[in-house]
């Protein structure tokens, strides 16, 4: 009697099986835009180069002397959409016109949201 006693309990003891759970598919993440919904990065900073290059003013002084240049200015968007840390990545050679590309910058008022440094080239030509 005491055998079957302690069957018993080793059957009651004994889990048992489990069924097997099956989780959906779930595939890995993909990696988006800070900004899914709207216009692409490239539009958005094809839209910043256009608001610089509006905003930009040939100084007089240059335009007289007919000096010509290209200076690259670097920046970031603030989380205010305008521009913050601008500074020279490249010189135009012309102090003038580095001067000008760097208010282009600042004057071009709110900018579409682009996360990291931007580097825009602003040329200085006379037509």
């Amino acid at each position: 009697m005491r055998r079957i006693g302690f069957a018993i309990a080793l059957l009651l003891c004994v889990p048992a099986q489990a069924e097997e759970t099956v989780l959906p598919d779930v595939a890995a993440p993909v990696p988006i835009d800070a900004i899914p919904e709207g216009p692409s990065v490239d539009d958005r900073l094809a839209e910043i180069r256009r608001r610089v290059e509006a905003a930009l003013v040939y100084p007089p002084i240059a335009r007289v002397r007919e000096v010509t240049g290209l200076a690259e200015v670097v920046f970031v968007v603030g989380p205010d959409r305008r521009a913050r840390e601008v500074s020279l990545a490249q010189s135009s050679g012309s102090a003038v016109l580095d001067r000008a590309a760097l208010r282009a910058v600042a004057d071009a008022g709110t900018l579409p949201h682009v996360y990291g440094r931007i580097i825009v080239p602003v040329e200085f030509a006379l037509h």
